[in-house]
């Protein structure tokens, strides 16, 4: 796996040769995989520990909401614009190596956590560490292949996504039920130093857009100049917002889809986790990847095909989740709720791809982090903790006429039914995010043509 002599003379910018051997992009591509894998493993396996989390420390779901959306999201978004701008100046292999064993080691300080304040610095240190992946990756994505397969790469990368997803819901479930939650945490943080020691050792600095043929120069320009491109690529802009909207709905229920199943169905921890894993594993796997092939297809006839793949996922995802929350019978809920998860989706790729695809190769480490602080900052921010609250206010209004005997009854028992009806409306109402994202990616097609045609 090492890299060939780059070409000293390109004569034809549009068909440069490739930097890279064939084999050394399918390494690169199955690291990134497995480095994202471990980021959304470390990231999302506090949904599958909700439940427990809550029981143990005495928490609300407004709490679990904060824990699961904003403490993270907080410093990801803070240092996710500065990282970038280091990532356009200095090695993004070598910082991403770095962030990488950050985030290992604050995941599993996780489980060392003894009150709702240790545990919210520890999640705080999870997103410091894991603000640097996402910008790097795509850069370093960007400089091997070409735009005509940069959302198919993209969305293979994204594949760590449904991956993490799937192996944080039922590993950090399974060992919650046999062992403890503080022990999940202990176990998926640690093996993430490995991949940091691999990275730099594998991979290689590529130069600046050189798949394009093109001379990036040698200084990255600033970041007033990453502003206005996107600016004035309104597709950009248009798309951004819409996936944040998304990002919402997709963060409120990742995080309480576990505590969903074991208060309305009566999952213990493990069977809660599996069908998590299934949500967001199964369906977004589905959904990512097959994204990303459409909307290389879609695109290479209408550039507007970015759009309409978005918006067809988000308008199919909408009734799905809603069906699948108000459903009776556990297999009808996850049925539908994996057949949701597989629309949602969609838009990831076209996103990743628009994102990259609008700005000079100097500039997509910032612009993906720019998007990313948006999408990470209010959709995981605010989105679990939008339902966290939902659940609270409806949980405790349904008890709020109750009789004193009643209510000591209901303490006993935890508030069971109560608690289950207010998360399954809170989830129901915040699926309204995704109509208002697909009226938002209609709106980016409008300039989509124009925005992803090369200026002379």
């Amino acid at each position: 796996m090492t890299a060939t002599n780059p070409s000293k003379t390109v004569t034809d910018k549009a068909a440069a040769p490739p930097q890279f051997s064939a084999g050394y992009l399918r390494w690169l591509l199955v690291l990134l995989v497995l480095i994202y894998t471990s980021n959304f493993v470390d990231r999302l396996i506090f949904s599958a520990l909700a439940q427990p989390i809550k029981r143990s420390l005495n928490l609300t779901d407004t709490e679990l909401g904060l824990l699961g959306g904003l403490t993270f999201a907080a410093l990801y978004t803070v240092l996710g614009l500065p990282i970038a701008r280091l990532l356009e100046r200095r090695s993004r292999v070598v910082i991403m190596s770095v962030c990488i064993g950050v985030w290992s080691v604050m995941t599993a300080l996780c489980g060392a956590a003894q009150t709702f304040t240790q545990l919210a610095m520890a999640r705080v240190g999870v997103g410091v560490g894991e603000a640097g992946c996402l910008p790097a990756a795509h850069s370093l994505i960007s400089d091997h292949f070409p735009p005509s397969k940069r959302a198919t790469a993209l969305a293979i990368f994204s594949m760590g996504i449904p991956l993490g997803s799937l192996l944080g819901a039922v590993a950090g479930g399974w060992i919650a039920q046999h062992m403890s939650w503080r022990m999940a945490f202990m176990i998926v943080g640690l093996p993430g130093v490995l991949l940091a020691i691999l990275t730099p050792l594998t991979l290689r600095e590529p130069p600046r857009g050189h798949v394009e043929g093109a001379d990036a120069g040698a200084t990255a320009p600033p970041l007033t100049a990453v502003l206005k491109r996107l600016w004035t690529r309104r597709t950009a802009v248009w798309v951004c917002a819409g996936a944040t909207t998304a990002s919402i709905g997709a963060y409120g229920v990742l995080n309480f889809a576990a505590a969903f199943f074991a208060r309305r169905h009566g999952f213990d921890y493990a069977h809660a986790g599996l069908a998590v894993g299934l949500m967001s594993g199964l369906g977004s796997g589905v959904s990512i990847l097959g994204g990303g092939l459409l909307a290389d297809w879609a695109a290479a006839r209408d550039k507007r095909g970015y759009a309409w793949v978005s918006i067809i996922g988000l308008v199919v995802a909408m009734p799905l989740y809603i069906l699948g929350f108000l459903a009776r019978d556990w297999t009808s809920a996850l049925a539908l709720l994996v057949a949701a998860s597989v629309a949602q989706q969609l838009y990831m790729g076209p996103t990743f791809a628009i994102a990259q695809n609008v700005v000079e190769p100097r500039m997509r480490a910032t612009s993906i982090a720019l998007m990313a602080l948006c999408w990470i900052l209010i959709g995981q921010g605010f989105g679990p903790v939008i339902v966290g609250y939902i659940s609270d206010r409806m949980g405790t209004a349904m008890t709020a006429n109750a009789s004193a005997d009643v209510l000591h009854l209901c303490r006993q028992a935890a508030c069971a039914d109560a608690s289950a009806s207010g998360l399954q409306y809170a989830l129901v109402a915040v699926t309204v995010v995704y109509a208002i994202a697909a009226v938002l990616f209609f709106i980016s097609a409008r300039r989509m043509r124009e925005d992803l045609t090369p200026r002379v």
